[in-house]
Parts: structure tokens; sequence; C-alpha cells
């Protein structure tokens, strides 16, 4: 259903090595990149990233209450990217563990815009 979903960002080229390089090791890389958007996934069939300079080119605002939530296929790889995420300039929204009794396994974390952001896994 979720066709991508698009965040701003202040400076493209960092935005876009921060997000291929985090992403890489779910196989993600930029599909298309058109100046002030590009999109990042496996697939232009599957859903997707996009890293923008906001339209109105007005400073980007993450917003209150939205975040991304990315399921990289289990608890080790959540923990291996919410730390690549940290190495990459990210910080730390959350470390890696177990929420909501059994059922919840996620590390948060912050991109170097703020835009805040989740790996998870379900069990």
């Amino acid at each position: 259903m979720i066709g991508y979903v698009t965040i701003g960002t202040r400076d493209m080229e960092k935005s876009k090595a921060f997000w291929t390089e985090l992403l890489s090791e779910l196989g993600a890389s930029v599909l298309m990149d058109m100046d002030r958007i590009a999109f990042i996934g496996t697939g232009m069939d599957a859903p997707m990233l996009a890293v923008c300079i906001p339209f109105n080119e007005d400073d980007p605002h993450p917003g209150n209450g939205n975040m991304i939530a990315l399921s990289p296929g289990s608890k080790e790889m959540v923990d291996k990217l919410h730390a690549k995420a940290l190495e990459l300039g990210a910080t730390t929204e959350g470390d890696p563990g177990q929420r909501i009794e059994d059922m919840f396994y996620g590390g948060y974390f912050r991109d170097p815009d703020g835009n805040k952001a989740v790996f998870f896994q379900f069990g």
C-alpha cells in the first residue's frame, strides 16, 4: 500500500549518503535522483524512502509524532542497523531492546536532519 515516504533535508548529498549507506544493508540504493528529491529502495515496485529539499525551499521540519518504521528482518539486524545509524551521525532516541512485553523489539534514532526512525522486529 505504501509507495514511498518523504522526509525533508537541508543537505541532499549528506542525506542521500546517510540513508543510502544505512539501507544498503537491506539491498537498497538510490533508484531515482532528480536534484531536489531522491528515492532510495530495493526496486520501483517496493516501498521507498525519498529525501528532498522542500518544494518551497524553507527549512524542513520533522513532525512531532511522525516516525519512519523499518523492518530489517531480525533482532540482530535491528541492533546492527541502529549501531550503524549512530556511526553515520544519527542520534539515539532509544537503544535497541524489547518493548511491549515480548511483542516488539526496536531501536530508535534521529537522522542528521532530526527525522525520527526505528528499526523494529515483532516478536
